[in-house]
């Protein structure tokens, strides 16, 4: 045996298990044969290093090397799923976006628009002490079915959820308008919330099918510009109706024009609905991890988002809450780990580093961002005393930077191929711009306000959409839509936390600083009385104050987001294989290697035969053969097997030696 085969025979006998490799008379593994080759041919490394990772690797594994990727492992369920994918050509395709587009700058406009309309619902409707309940119902709503869409639009189709949720929304909209008491308007709400976190999510998993892999950041970014359109036009529309015609009018307004975007996405929208009968469907449903998700959400924001302010920490009600919210949501764990045929939260995907950091960002900048959509006009009009109009339009330039850069991102990640260095300057000018705003106080010039939100609006502009394609991009195919409405729950599940500590940083930092015989003011920030000059100039150094606090929050949020890009790997925009059934072993996609030169072709050159780079398991069982493990391409470029003289592994090694090395590294 000659030096060579020698190392490499040592070095798989101490790789390998004593049971590993072939079962062929229970001698499975037998290095000493596989390399005694007869002169006329030669093996190459890769081949040894090929089946050092079919030895090592476990016997279900379908993954790149020998770690596992937990977002290659499915289900039979999640196999037997109709696949929606439906790649449009151009003139189709921008007819379809520009309904999308519409009807999610719709939604938009309806959630955006509220918070301006607040103060004036209040004294309408005798509801001063509790009208955040108003945004509060939508946001708990809209993050409860967050993960339910996903799976639901597998299950019935695209576009029967699409269109569902087009439906709430219009229906929600004009029951807003038609409420007679805050118990009614924040029921409607809530079923607004529950519609318009539909079309956010079915809107981008829908993206997602009719465009590929590597265009999808281009349109991605279109739809994150819709959604800061909707940011800026929502308020402006909102103060305009309440101006000039009463509140209810805004949402009868926004009520047909969910009809028409809804009709519009009825006969324009593609469809691949399911195969299976309704009944069918009905029965994959995940009932219990819907249970449980569902009561777990509202269990525990229903508390966070009123805790201190409307009933005590330490009340009975808020304790008892918060710990059956806990154990719904570890059971809801259980559920999808152990018992769901079609989770909706399938728990490998949590086995890829990538993924589960991707997600953190995701509920650590929903926080921040709900915190700046609610405080910083909160900041303009109550530290300041800005009107409506004024406090929109400086609060207009963050916006407007966050659609702008939304689609130069997504331009930049479609010709480039690469998300990395876009989540890591989003998040760098996010953060810088986070520590800008602690220059605001009660005297700073509008020209001075908008610079800090400019960057911030960049920021944002470069991580929404950007964060969803590298989230899609480290998951396979038959998880493109559970993954989105995953990021999307831990998006707005960060928001409703993040708005809820706000408030209670808010409250506890002005009842700190009003002075004595205001501290009642703490438990309603939408409105200043009438106060002399010296009384009001110490409320509004007090609620300065308070502001200043919410931004300092912001700031750890974000830059813990900034430290976990350093977690993220730009794999690119090429899609991950879905995993074989055989067991088979695949890379991500093809590799090339250079001609090798052989001593026993002497003047010639040599190489492998690329296929893919693709490792496959013939049979649980492989087959034990006499021939060789790879095939050389001899002078000319002719496929040259390796030749008798030996038992071999019956496999496709067809991988490049660099790849191999890639992989055991």
């Amino acid at each position: 045996m000659r030096p060579i085969d020698q190392s490499l025979t040592a070095v798989i006998r101490v790789l390998a298990p004593p049971d590993a490799g072939i079962r062929s008379q229970r001698r499975i593994f037998q290095p000493h044969i596989l390399l005694e080759l007869p002169n006329h041919s030669a093996i190459l490394y890769a081949d040894i290093l090929a089946i050092v990772i079919v030895v090592l690797c476990p016997k279900r594994s379908t993954t790149q090397g020998c770690s596992m990727r937990g977002d290659q492992e499915t289900t039979k369920a999640e196999k037997a799923l109709h696949d929606q994918t439906n790649i449009l050509p151009l003139k189709k395709l921008l007819v379809v976006f520009a309904t999308l587009a519409v009807t999610l700058l719709v939604s938009f406009i309806d959630q955006n628009g509220i918070s301006i309309t607040l103060p004036t619902i209040a004294a309408d409707l005798n509801a001063e002490d509790t009208i955040s309940w108003a945004g509060t119902s939508s946001l708990i709503a809209n993050t409860t079915f967050q993960t339910l869409y996903g799976r639901f639009s597998d299950i019935f189709g695209r576009k029967a959820v699409f269109l569902s949720a087009i439906g709430l929304l219009s229906i929600a909209d004009l029951l807003c308008g038609l409420s007679q008491n805050a118990t009614m308007f924040y029921i409607f709400r809530g079923v607004a919330g529950i519609g318009g976190g539909g079309i956010t999510n079915l809107a981008m998993i829908i993206v997602s099918d009719v465009v590929t892999l590597e265009q999808r950041g281009k349109y991605q970014g279109i739809l994150g510009s819709m959604v800061g359109l909707g940011n800026v036009l929502g308020p402006f529309l909102a103060a305009a109706f309440v101006e000039r015609a009463t509140w209810r009018a805004f949402f009868w307004m926004l009520s047909p024009l969910g009809v028409i975007v809804g009709i519009i996405s009825y006969f324009f929208l593609p469809s691949k609905p399911p195969d299976d009968d309704f009944m069918k469907s009905v029965r994959k449903i995940d009932y219990a991890g819907s249970f449980t998700s569902s009561a777990g959400v509202i269990l525990l924001l229903i508390p966070i988002s009123g805790g201190g302010a409307y009933f005590p920490w330490n009340s009975a009600m808020v304790i008892s809450m918060l710990t059956i919210g806990a154990l719904a949501l570890v059971s809801f764990v259980i559920v999808e780990w152990k018992f769901a045929k079609l989770p909706m939260m399938p728990v490998p995907i949590f086995k890829n580093k990538v993924v589960v950091v991707l997600l953190a960002q995701s509920f650590l900048f929903g926080a921040a961002y709900q915190g700046y959509l609610y405080y910083i006009p909160l900041y303009l009009q109550n530290a300041h005393q800005f009107s409506v109009i004024h406090s929109a339009g400086i609060y207009v330039s963050l916006v407007v930077c966050q659609s702008v850069f939304s689609i130069i991102s997504g331009q930049y990640i479609s010709r480039t191929q690469r998300y990395g260095e876009v989540i890591w300057a989003g998040f760098g000018l996010w953060t810088l711009g986070a520590g800008l705003t602690l220059i605001f106080d009660r005297n700073t010039k509008p020209g001075i306000i908008v610079i800090p939100l400019l960057i911030i609006g960049i920021g944002v502009g470069f991580i929404f959409q950007p964060t969803l394609v590298a989230l899609q991009a480290h998951s396979i195919k038959s998880r493109r839509a559970v993954i989105t409405s995953n990021r999307n729950f831990f998006r707005c599940a960060g928001g409703a936390c993040g708005l809820a500590v706000s408030a209670a940083v808010l409250q506890a930092t002005l009842r700190a600083n009003l002075p004595s015989g205001f501290k009642d003011l703490a438990s309603s920030t939408y409105s200043i009385p009438q106060l002399n000059e010296q009384d009001k100039s110490a409320v509004l150094d007090a609620y300065m104050a308070a502001s200043r606090a919410v931004f300092i929050l912001q700031i750890p949020l974000i830059g813990l987001c900034l430290v976990g890009c350093l977690l993220i790997k730009d794999r690119g925009l090429h899609p991950i294989e879905e995993a074989k059934p055989d067991n088979t072993f695949t890379t991500s996609k093809c590799w090339h290697s250079a001609p090798a030169h052989h001593s026993n072709n002497p003047g010639g050159h040599g190489g492998l035969e690329m296929n893919c780079g693709q490792i496959s398991r013939f049979h649980n069982d492989a087959t034990f053969l006499s021939h060789g493990v790879s095939r050389l391409l001899s002078v000319g470029g002719r496929p040259t097997p390796i030749g008798p003289g030996g038992g071999a592994f019956g496999m496709n090694t067809d991988v490049a030696l660099h790849k191999i090395l890639n992989i055991l590294a």
